[in-house]
């Protein structure tokens, strides 16, 4: 009995420790990407200039610190896993744009992640394997398997990052659009309609808010129109925002009605978005055969043919026999 369990105990323990790591990389990069940027928290600061004198709470000072030490501590940890040429340099902050990390630190912060996952998986299994006095190769071939998984779940969790922010933009955007267009035909100008967006979609769509609100800020910095356009589609990843801002370039560079091609968009986003629900719908059918098959049809068996397969046995099968 002492031997099962520890035989047991040796088989769960490298699922544990993978949990364990799991969740905490995910609290770290769920904490880093709930900060607000820089440039959201300017804008508030210019709405409101009495947060400038606002002390920052215990909270704040901690994660300050920790974001002070994974700073510092990053740029050894990702050292080795350092992009070898700028494209893969610039996919890296495309890819971590996309989910929202919009920081300069957050390519060596990133791969800093990944490196350490590496070493804790191989000194946490290694350390397993010792305390356990098991080197066979299954066990071997399990702690690699372990540090694999940690070296590659930041790119995991940041691929899921990506895809709910892409879609929180995507069922986002036509509204966002209409209220452009109800304040383009008002009279105010697309930047005007930005801010308006951004400060009344702040609490439904904070996603679309920000970009919105960030894009803006660049406005007001300076920067062309054309080329914040094009750096919103490029930063968000989402198809439908490109070929927006795309649009929205066309029409300002060419003078035609900017609400007219607001609406145009909306009306092919929203019709989208339903051809899209009508897809899901359509394919709910096909999905549920294996369920049915699986797990209702067996059931449905045994109750309708067992009474007349227990009968054939009683009665049935003794008249064969001749008994």
């Amino acid at each position: 009995m002492i031997f099962a369990g520890l035989v047991n105990f040796e088989q769960l323990l490298p699922f544990a420790v993978f949990g364990l790591f799991a969740l905490a990389a995910w609290w770290l990069l769920d904490l880093v990407a709930a900060g607000r940027p820089r440039a959201m928290q300017r804008l508030d600061e210019i709405k409101n200039p009495g947060l400038r004198r606002r002390e920052p709470t215990g909270v704040t000072k901690k994660q300050d610190a920790m974001t002070k030490v994974l700073e510092a501590a990053s740029p050894a940890l990702a050292k080795p896993l350092q992009p070898k040429s700028e494209l893969e340099q610039s996919k890296l902050k495309l890819k971590l744009s996309n989910a929202g990390f919009r920081s300069e630190a957050a390519p060596t912060i990133f791969l800093g992640f990944k490196f350490l996952g590496l070493v804790i998986g191989l000194f946490g299994s290694g350390t397993t394997m010792l305390f356990m006095s098991n080197f066979s190769q299954k066990s071997t071939m399990m702690s690699l398997l372990i540090a694999g998984g940690l070296f590659y779940l930041p790119e995991v969790v940041l691929m899921f990052i990506v895809k709910k922010r892409k879609e929180a933009i995507f069922l986002g955007l036509p509204d966002a659009l209409d209220l452009m267009v109800v304040c383009v035909e008002a009279g105010l100008g697309l930047d005007q309609a930005m801010r308006k967006v951004a400060e009344e979609m702040k609490r439904i769509y904070r996603v679309i808010a920000e970009e919105f609100a960030l894009s803006n800020f660049q406005l007001q910095v300076g920067r062309s129109r054309t080329d914040v356009l094009h750096e919103l589609g490029v930063r968000t990843g989402v198809d439908d925002l490109r070929s927006l801002a795309a649009i929205l370039i066309q029409a300002d560079k060419f003078g035609s009605s900017i609400a007219q091609a607001l609406r145009v968009q909306s009306d092919s986003m929203r019709t989208r978005r339903r051809q899209l629900a009508e897809e899901k719908a359509a394919k709910t059918a096909v999905k549920l055969i294996f369920p049915l098959v699986i797990f209702i049809f067996p059931g449905i068996f045994v109750v309708l043919v067992g009474p007349a397969a227990i009968t054939m046995v009683r009665e049935m099968f003794p008249m064969m026999s001749g008994s």
